[in-house]
Order: structure tokens, then C-alpha cells, then sequence
């Protein structure tokens, strides 16, 4: 599985990742003005557009994290015990990180890539 923490957490990573990005490339360009005054207007106003849209595109990442969360099933994770949300036929738990699964034809599959997983942590 190529999800090392629940799906819909890794969506929320990505939207933070966004904002950290927007907020960085919006002060850049506000520095720009300071280093080299009046000549670095154009590179602010550029930066600050640039950070504005990743910043939205951050905000488009939150809304849809939060309209899937709605939708996600809720169950009891069977390793630690607590509630979690499940996304598609397998996700992992938001707690413990253990693979979940619905479907019982992926059932097997995902037991074994958890043995082989619980193997490769401990060597």
C-alpha cells in the first residue's frame, strides 16, 4: 500500500503543505521589496499572486478532505481499539497505522502486506 497513514490525514498533510508553501512564497516576495526597494514591486506583486493561488488551491484540498471525511465510513479499528474512518476498499487506521479493509477478498492481501511490514520494522 503506498499510504503509510490514512487517507483521508494524507489529504489534510498535502493542504498543509500547501498553505506552509503560500505563506512562504507570499514573504518572499514581501522581501523582495525590502532587499532591493522600489525596482522588486513587480517580483512582490508576482509572488504575492503566486502565493495567493497556492493558498486557494490549499483551501480547494481542505474543503475536499472535508466533504470525504463526511462521507467515510466509521468503524472500530480491531488493533487499538478506536474509532476510525475508512476511505475505499482499504485504508489504514488514523491511531495505530494498522491496515483496514472492508472487502473480504482484500482481506488476505492486506494481512500479509501487514506481516511483511511488521517484519521489515523490526529487522
Amino acid at each position: 500500500m503506498r499510504f503509510k497513514s490514512s487517507k483521508v490525514n494524507e489529504f489534510r498533510l498535502w493542504g498543509l503543505v500547501l498553505t506552509m508553501l503560500g505563506m512562504g512564497v507570499m514573504i518572499l516576495g514581501t522581501a523582495g521589496i525590502v532587499f532591493w526597494g522600489q525596482k522588486a514591486q513587480w517580483a512582490a506583486a508576482v509572488f504575492l499572486i503566486l502565493g495567493m493561488i497556492t493558498m486557494l488551491g490549499s483551501m480547494a484540498i481542505y474543503f475536499w478532505a472535508g466533504v470525504l471525511s463526511t462521507s467515510a465510513i466509521v468503524i472500530e479499528c480491531p488493533e487499538c481499539g478506536r474509532q476510525t474512518k475508512v476511505l475505499g476498499k482499504t485504508d489504514r487506521c488514523m491511531f495505530c497505522k494498522s491496515i483496514l479493509t472492508l472487502d473480504p477478498s482484500y482481506a488476505a492481501k492486506a494481512a500479509e502486506e501487514q506481516v511483511e511490514e511488521n517484519n521489515s520494522n523490526q529487522s
